[in-house]
């Protein structure tokens, strides 16, 4: 490995780590430390809410659809946008207003429980333990990426690779809680889209520009340019089906919930949605215009999720490989950082502080908050030792457990008065349990994103439970007070 690859990547790791070091010095209680004081303006809520969504799939498992299914995988990029569109939309402001007014909640569950106002912790206890399932898997996912580009880069051992790349992310997450993790993932998100910018513009002119392109790719693969060909219906329903995800995904909410101002959201959204359409355009483009490179140059991939790692080191000299290198570690630990800290939030605040120890010190608070993100790492790591794991996979399952399981409920319980907490708990349980048995089977219907089918499933029983179900009178009078507030 050439030496000013190794510096270049290190100083954008110290500089992580560096970050985690001075928030660490601004955290004094838990809202600090797992929601920022709500303090963070547009321009860092959008990016770090693009950068923390995104994850290591943007560099790695996107391009490697594109690489190996042609232009038929840029339905999955429809489908997102529309989706984390209308999640900006009709979801980020209220939601705002709502955990504001709800007591200040802090966490998902906090909401929720506030929302429905449970006495008990019944409530609070399933929507833990959901989060923790399924973040627990996404977590993974973002490991077996770090430990691809290290293995890749630095040509270690597959598990020494896991082992450095957990170790960094842990590390400032530990350390500076969410303050830290906003502001490294806003410098994330400005790397991941120079790198997925400058990169397929390189490539493109290396090959000779894109008609060159489409014709290397028409001779050897003529599949590749069809919007249809070898896919079926439910094939590119399923990749659509990807944009019902962003309303349950409780890294993206939580960013929603820290912007300083609702009346910031619009800007914000603007921002958002210009990074993630500049983005997902440079990753599909990777992928793409990266297939006709490896066939123009006699490049030799096994794995396709690698190619923009190849690129990186085959087009750019050390010091630019470096920073794009690092563009794809930003990519991974932009979203690992937030899903630890939102899982360590839930077992702090909804297991810890509300049912364990009601009068833990702010102090203790912020040290539990630490050792679980520590915790689930080490979980996390285990499961990813795996090394034929596949980062688009992993990040499938996650995404649809928390899509299907909170997404129909976030948007019911900002829109519907009528919901109960028996309908809410019915609604998790019912779109976690369609997503994991839905994922063991094979064949017809079953090849259909889980997703879909849990989303509409959990909806329905959430509405169903409800009518039968009694909500509290105060519960429809918060309803009518915060959408006056929205109203003005």
């Amino acid at each position: 490995m050439e030496l000013p690859v190794l510096i270049s990547f290190s100083i954008y790791m110290l500089l992580m780590v560096g970050i985690g070091f001075y928030f660490y010095f601004k955290t004094d209680d838990l809202s600090d430390y797992i929601l920022g004081g709500r303090g963070l303006g547009p321009g860092v809520t959008a990016l770090s809410a693009g950068a923390s969504d995104m994850s290591g799939w943007l560099l790695l498992g996107l391009p490697g659809m594109m690489y190996s299914q042609g232009i038929v995988g840029s339905w999955i990029a429809v489908g997102l946008l529309i989706g984390a569109y209308l999640n900006w939309h009709y979801v980020a402001r209220p939601l705002r207003v709502y955990t504001h007014y709800l007591n200040d909640s802090i966490t998902i569950p906090d909401y929720f429980s506030n929302r429905f106002e449970e006495n008990g912790n019944s409530l609070r206890v399933v929507t833990a333990v959901v989060i923790l399932v399924f973040y627990t898997l996404y977590t993974s996912s973002g490991l077996v990426g770090g430990a691809k580009l290290f293995e890749a880069t630095f040509g270690l051992d597959y598990t020494d690779a896991l082992l450095i790349g957990s170790v960094i992310i842990v590390s400032y997450t530990f350390l500076g809680g969410y303050n830290a993790v906003s502001w490294t993932d806003f410098i994330q998100g400005i790397l991941m889209m120079l790198a997925l910018v400058v990169t397929p513009i390189v490539v493109i002119i290396d090959i000779g520009g894109i008609n060159e392109a489409l014709l290397i790719i028409e001779r050897v693969k003529e599949a590749n340019l069809s919007l249809f060909h070898g896919s079926s219906i439910v094939a590119i329903i399923s990749l659509l089906a990807w944009g019902l995800g962003y309303f349950g995904q409780p890294h993206i909410l939580v960013r929603f919930m820290s912007i300083r101002h609702e009346d910031e959201m619009q800007r914000a959204k603007h921002i958002g949605m210009t990074w993630m359409g500049i983005s997902i355009l440079g990753s599909l483009s990777v992928g793409f215009f990266g297939f006709a490179y490896v066939v123009a140059n006699g490049v030799a991939l096994e794995d396709s999720e690698k190619i923009f790692i190849t690129l990186s080191q085959l087009l750019f000299n050390p010091w630019i490989a470096g920073f794009l290198l690092a563009a794809i570690l930003a990519a991974i630990m932009s979203t690992i950082d937030s899903q630890l800290l939102v899982s360590s939030s839930v077992l702090t605040r909804d297991i810890y502080h509300a049912i364990i120890k009601k009068d833990a010190s702010d102090k203790e608070l912020v040290w539990v908050g630490r050792s679980t993100v520590v915790i689930i790492a080490l979980i996390a790591l285990y499961i990813s030792t795996d090394r034929n794991s596949s980062v688009l996979e992993l990040v499938s399952y996650a995404w649809a457990g928390f899509g299907a399981s909170f997404g129909p409920l976030v948007i019911l319980s900002l829109y519907h008065k009528g919901i109960t907490k028996h309908g809410a708990i019915a609604g998790m349980v019912t779109g976690a349990l369609v997503v994991i048995v839905y994922k063991q089977l094979e064949g017809g219907i079953f090849d259909l994103y889980e997703l879909l089918p849990g989303f509409v499933l959990a909806w329905i029983a959430i509405v169903l439970v409800s009518k039968f179900t009694t909500e509290s009178e105060n519960s429809k009078v918060i309803f009518n007070e915060v959408h006056e507030k929205l109203r003005a």
